[in-house]
């Protein structure tokens, strides 16, 4: 099989790589940390991505007011996004909302909200519920519960939430306004701190039943809305593996870049074996990685039968990778690489925390397991 970028794809990959570089260099990252999101260079950078870029648009079907380009070129930019730990909601918005609803959500729902994340006017997330329920009241649904670590949980101003539902393992998905009475959102200091997560509570919060995802429509039996939100999840491991990708490839680039430089014994460290065979093996997982990435994007856009094992190989792959490359990144600063002030840090952080995103790559062995018949 051969695969090549578009001319297209590459324009956008390219362009993206400079405009980040120019206008998200990692000092402005590091700076945008420690300010409220409101008055941070991230949230100019988030509006500048829509209004000028148009990447919010990016997958979202032309009749929603997109641009309709897929999953192949969302890996793109995800990768490039990925190189420069870029802090806006992107993924929690543009790949995982936009994913959800796109899957599962009715014509009704998309048409009022695809539009305004289209335009960077809506902000995004996902969130299952780890304590409480929804329960059914007349008209109404009744929410109550809690979510202890969600995707730009804080910063979305649109909340999809699954939920338990009734007796047995029933769960349904709701569109809640995170600014609706009840609802509670805290802001978490985790490990990565370019990628921000929230506490998010339910306190008898009240939806209308056309608030229920899918709502209008035959939706058919529950494994039907099973697969829709398993298929919206799987788009969306394929884009976190491609930022992985990014990130990967990232600090492959620093560590030769640094073996080059750096001299001991009056010759680059680059030209001793151990790191040589360090960078060697570092290309390897990158370039593996690379592969089941740019597949999985492939297959998200031509294979969908396809999808839950590549989506779930391309995880695996680029988890692995990515903290692989990271580690290894560190280990050939040396001294320096090892300060929380450096830049291999932020990687390595971030390589750690997007492990656990949408799947570990422990809990994805299993879905592959069960694919061999195993």
């Amino acid at each position: 099989m051969e695969f090549a970028f578009s001319e297209e794809q590459l324009a956008l990959k390219d362009n993206a790589r400079r405009f980040l570089a120019q206008n998200a260099p990692t000092e402005a990252v590091r700076s945008a940390l420690a300010e409220p999101w409101s008055s941070s260079f991230a949230a100019d950078l988030w509006r500048r991505m829509a209004s000028e870029l148009g990447w919010t648009s990016l997958v979202i079907d032309e009749r929603y007011g997109g641009a309709g380009y897929g999953n192949v070129a969302l890996a793109a930019l995800m990768e490039e996004l990925g190189r420069a730990l870029t802090p806006v909601p992107f993924l929690s918005t543009v790949c995982l909302a936009t994913h959800v609803l796109s899957c599962c959500g009715s014509e009704q729902q998309k048409q009022r909200h695809l539009p305004a994340i289209a335009s960077g006017e809506l902000t995004g997330t996902w969130l299952q519920l780890e304590q409480g329920e929804a329960r059914r009241e007349g008209d109404q649904w009744q929410i109550s519960g809690r979510a202890n670590t969600v995707l730009d949980g804080q910063l979305a101003s649109l909340l999809i939430v699954t939920a338990p539902c009734g007796a047995g393992s029933a769960v349904a998905s709701f569109i809640v306004p995170a600014q609706r009475d009840g609802v509670g959102r805290r802001a978490l200091s985790t490990m990565d701190a370019t990628r921000r997560m929230a506490e998010v509570t339910f306190d008898a919060v009240r939806v209308g039943v056309l608030d229920e995802l899918g709502a209008g429509i035959d939706a058919g039996p529950v494994a039907h809305a099973d697969r829709a939100l398993a298929r919206a999840h799987d788009l969306t491991r394929v884009a976190l593996a491609a930022e992985q990708l990014g990130g990967a490839d990232r600090c492959l680039e620093m560590a030769v870049d640094y073996a080059k430089e750096r001299k001991q014994f009056g010759r680059p460290i680059g030209s001793f074996q151990a790191i040589k065979h360090k960078c060697a093996d570092m290309l390897v997982q990158v370039e593996c990685a690379r592969s089941a990435a740019y597949y999985a994007a492939w297959v998200a856009d031509n294979e969908p039968a396809a999808l839950p094992v590549a989506a779930a190989m391309a995880k695996v792959a680029c988890s692995e990778a990515y903290f692989y490359c990271a580690a290894e990144n560190i280990q050939i600063h040396g001294g320096i690489g090892f300060t929380w002030e450096h830049d291999a840090h932020l990687h390595f952080k971030r390589a750690r925390a997007s492990e656990g995103l949408f799947g570990t790559p422990s809990a994805l062995r299993e879905t592959l397991a069960e694919a061999v018949g195993l």
